[in-house]
């Protein structure tokens, strides 16, 4: 199916039947990417009495009892309840659909030791264009982080003067490929978290920050339309599957 719209004068399609999923599931099988020591997902089947989830093990359907972590297991989208006192959800703060995005590609450069996105990497890539969400990927950009366990290894964040420019720039919704976009060990400072969602009166409340996607290099950079889909979890974050769309030029 091709959908047209029109945005800011502009008129574009989509082709439904072709999406590009950049989400990394939570798997069955121990592989898949994981961060900050949480313990691997864990699927064990229901049982009752003598009923088992199970048909191999002689159940008449399957019924999976699924142990995870949201924040450390795959793709996950979350909201300023995570960073926040009060009781904010992730289905509250993302109830809009579809958007449009813009994927930039950034080398994160050498700073103390670590690896650092800066304000510079973005001002040299970000042209919104009326779009409210940016999705970052970083290189380099091996294959290999779709089954990586990045606990302990320091793993490239973000300074947080470069999410004070996104969030000064109107963006809501932020998109990357790291599993925080703090320093893995920052003493509980969370400053790019904080940077980004907004604190006290500044707070932004209909913003969120999706980490551990993978955008393979096949996928150019530019502008798509973004659909994050996440599950009604009652909490502040959710496993999620960010969806791209590519944009053609047409005639409405």
């Amino acid at each position: 199916m091709h959908l047209s719209f029109i945005f800011n004068g502009n008129s574009f399609t989509i082709d439904t039947s072709k999406p590009i999923d950049i989400s990394l599931g939570v798997r069955h099988d121990g592989l898949g990417a994981n961060c900050f020591y949480t313990d691997k997902a864990i699927f064990e089947p229901y049982r009752a009495g003598n009923f088992v989830g199970s048909v191999a093990a002689g159940g008449v359907c399957n019924v999976d009892v699924i142990r995870f972590t949201p924040h450390g297991n795959g793709t996950h989208t979350e909201c300023i309840g995570h960073i926040i006192a009060e009781q904010h959800l992730i289905a509250n703060a993302l109830p809009q659909g579809i958007m449009l995005a813009q994927l930039i590609t950034v080398f994160p450069e050498p700073s103390e030791g670590d690896l650092c996105i800066t304000k510079q990497d973005l001002m040299q890539c970000v042209k919104l264009n009326g779009a409210e969400a940016i999705i970052v990927r970083t290189h380099p950009n091996p294959i290999e982080k779709t089954n990586t366990d990045y606990s302990g290894s320091n793993p490239p964040y973000f300074s947080d003067e470069a999410l004070e420019l996104l969030n000064s720039l109107g963006v809501k919704h932020l998109l990357c490929d790291i599993p925080s976009v703090d320093r893995e060990d920052d003493g509980g400072k969370l400053l790019a978290h904080k940077a980004f969602f907004g604190e006290g009166e500044l707070a932004r409340y209909d913003t969120t920050i999706t980490e551990l996607i993978y955008c393979n290099d096949n996928i150019e950079d530019g502008m798509y339309l973004l659909d994050i889909q996440i599950a009604n979890f009652q909490s502040d974050a959710s496993p999620s599957r960010p969806i791209l769309y590519e944009l053609m030029a047409s005639e409405c």
